[in-house]
């Protein structure tokens, strides 16, 4: 039948998974990072999607499609409800879930701190080991840039690092160096398809955000990330504080 549905432009979907959650009937769910309709007879053509949709992405064509099954979609609702009851996750990745993690930095584990302690009794001086452990500090989730959400609330106020995946590995104390304090996200230029200059503007340009930190590594390759980092910048037209900093392979910070 011919009838009114909505149509996703996937080149100005920015993935921000704001038109999921405000489609009640689960007819949008994210493919690639990107939303997709899925299937036809889900979408009632209400739009409760479209104002959503800060990128203005959705709209509505008429065009042949299965019939709106109210049923189906009551149903789907209720087996996503039972699956989320049994602490599944419908959507299937726990990376489309955007969240901050708390973090309480001002307790330790009480068992971890007496087998430290237990183990420095026990062993010379010179080899003790320390009575605290390392804690993380990322303070959300999810971390990829492809997977991250635009207009998350965590980007309002917040120091930004933009990193390297591999530059976690190579810096053994990049948690308390880089991340610590500030709001992370990482990507690889090599492997992921795409230029990260669109959706890092947008990030720049819809949130408050008061520093950039760029970390990279110093394969070329990398520089990948740098320069969508001040691509975005530029094109944001703001004026924010940014610099970058640069580990060798071998761990050492290069340039900062």
């Amino acid at each position: 039948m011919i009838r009114k549905i909505i149509n996703i432009d996937q080149e100005k979907c920015n993935g921000c998974e704001l038109c999921v959650k405000a489609c009640h009937e689960g007819a949008i769910g994210m493919v690639d990072g990107k939303a997709k309709l899925m299937r036809d007879d889900y979408c009632d053509g209400l739009g409760d999607c479209l104002p959503a949709c800060p990128t203005g992405a959705i709209t509505f064509v008429e065009r042949e499609a299965a019939a709106y099954d109210e049923a189906a979609v009551k149903a789907n609702m209720a087996k996503n409800q039972q699956q989320a009851h049994h602490g599944d996750i419908p959507c299937g990745c726990p990376g489309s879930q955007s969240r901050m993690l708390k973090r309480d930095h001002t307790t330790q584990n009480a068992d971890q701190i007496n087998d430290a302690q237990h183990q420095n009794e026990a062993a010379p001086a010179a080899a003790s080991v320390p009575t605290q452990a390392m804690e993380s500090q990322l303070q959300q989730w999810p971390v990829q840039i492809k997977l991250v959400p635009v207009n998350a609330p965590y980007f309002d106020g917040a120091n930004l690092l933009i990193a390297a995946d591999c530059a976690a590995y190579a810096y053994a104390d990049f948690h308390n160096k880089f991340i610590k304090n500030r709001i992370t996200i990482i990507g690889c230029p090599k492997l992921d398809e795409g230029d990260y200059s669109e959706k890092l503007t947008a990030i720049l340009q819809n949130n408050n955000i008061k520093s950039v930190t760029v970390v990279r590594m110093e394969v070329p390759c990398c520089g990948g990330i740098q320069n969508a980092a001040i691509n975005a910048l530029r094109n944001s037209g703001k004026m924010i504080p940014w610099q970058v900093v640069t580990i060798s392979t071998t761990g050492d910070i290069l340039e900062a």
